[in-house]
């Protein structure tokens, strides 16, 4: 199904379309005006710190749901919902090492398991074409360029490392209106983190993004960089816990809450 086609479904028929493994690709664009959301499943005994960890970190991290233990629903972001297949792709990482990328996790469900739906800034880019501005990636029918950076995170029982960040180019004169659009949805990540300078956050080559792809700076143009929900990923492989689930980076839940529902009032 073509692009243009998929970004008139609703979220339910989004999520069954890729429940059905129909659609595996990313999701910027899809269900414009809905929270979309990162993923990261992990045992109970971890489930605690890894909370805590949130709760210290909310820009990279913004919880917007918690599963109950071994649940595969949501109670208020979705009901018609199946957290194992609602994802087009997953990574698994055992020993903090990326191990397989799926399309379903069904075959690895275990009743421990407790899943954490973090805010994702895909939610926010209807709001900014809203206000007039491009988003690259969409344009270019990419995934968004993610990059891993020198700020250190806060760390909670075992979780630690540093954030990772997303980045949109953003013409000069538009910088601003971006900072009020994004700064009005703190829990799909909000104000961005750093603007115009990479090397101060530890980002030497914008062409080479560590995550997703890169995209076109154009002239006049400045690198906006805002806290992204890859963070846990990167968290994961330097604490290396057991066994986590995480969505692919790009590849989010599309949800039935409306963004305008998580904007200041």
């Amino acid at each position: 199904m073509l692009k243009t086609a998929l970004s008139s479904l609703s979220p339910v028929e989004l999520r069954q379309l890729i429940r059905r493994g129909e659609y595996t690709d990313q999701t910027s664009g899809l269900a414009p005006g809905y929270t979309q959301a990162n993923l990261v499943i992990l045992p109970k005994k971890l489930a605690y710190d890894f909370l805590l960890f949130t709760q210290r970190n909310p820009k990279p991290c913004p919880i917007l749901e918690v599963s109950d233990v071994g649940s595969r629903k949501l109670h208020r972001f979705a009901t018609d919902i199946d957290l194992a297949n609602d994802f087009p792709k997953y990574r698994i990482y055992r020993h903090g090492v990326l191990d397989q990328e799926v399309t379903s996790v069904e075959p690895y469900w275990r009743d421990d398991l407790v899943s954490f739906i973090i805010g994702c800034s895909f939610s926010f880019e209807s709001e900014l074409i809203t206000a007039g501005i491009e988003i690259r990636q969409i344009t270019e029918g990419v995934n968004v360029p993610m990059y891993n950076t020198n700020i250190a995170l806060d760390p909670a029982g075992r979780f630690h490392g540093n954030m990772v960040v997303s980045m949109r180019p953003i013409p000069e004169e538009q910088v601003v209106t971006a900072v009020k659009v994004t700064a009005a949805m703190p829990r799909v990540h909000g104000a961005p983190i750093q603007i115009g300078d990479p090397a101060k956050i530890g980002i030497s080559d914008l062409a080479h993004s560590d995550y997703g792809d890169a995209v076109t700076i154009k002239p006049g143009e400045v690198p906006v960089f805002w806290p992204c929900g890859v963070t846990p990923q990167n968290v994961i492989m330097q604490t290396k816990p057991d066994f986590v689930i995480t969505h692919s980076p790009g590849h989010m839940l599309v949800t039935d809450v409306k963004n305008v529902s998580l904007k200041y009032q």
